[in-house]
């Protein structure tokens, strides 16, 4: 059973979020901002963080710059889930090792749930 770890400040999306993944029988854990975010990444190690990018705190940005730069969690795939769409933020998100990048507005749940699978 894959462990997913939620990021997410939204606390409507995110309880939406945990039921949807444990609905589809994953282990969920969560967190509403930056630092209690990469504190769980470093305990729990999930399979997959599913990452906001605006967070209070440290940024999503900064929590994939951190992750990468870990070798005991390097290998950790991050989706990127934002409101963000612009090129110029996709691109930096890849570039600092998001496998995935999806904009909350294009995505259903089960899309979303389908992009987690094809990773894990």
């Amino acid at each position: 059973m894959s462990k997913i770890l939620v990021i997410e400040d939204d606390k409507f999306l995110r309880e939406l979020l945990e039921r949807k993944l444990q609905d589809e029988g994953f282990t969920v854990s969560s967190a509403n901002n930056g630092e209690e975010g990469l504190e769980k990444i470093k305990e729990e190690k999930p399979e997959l963080v599913l990452l906001d990018l605006i967070l209070p705190g440290i940024d999503g940005f900064e929590i994939l710059k951190k992750v990468r730069e870990d070798p005991e969690l390097s290998q950790i795939p991050i989706i990127v889930l934002s409101n963000l769409g612009q090129q110029e933020e996709i691109k930096r998100a890849k570039n600092l090792g998001a496998k995935d990048y999806l904009v909350k507005a294009y995505f259903t749940l089960g899309e979303i749930v389908d992009k987690i699978k094809s990773y894990l």
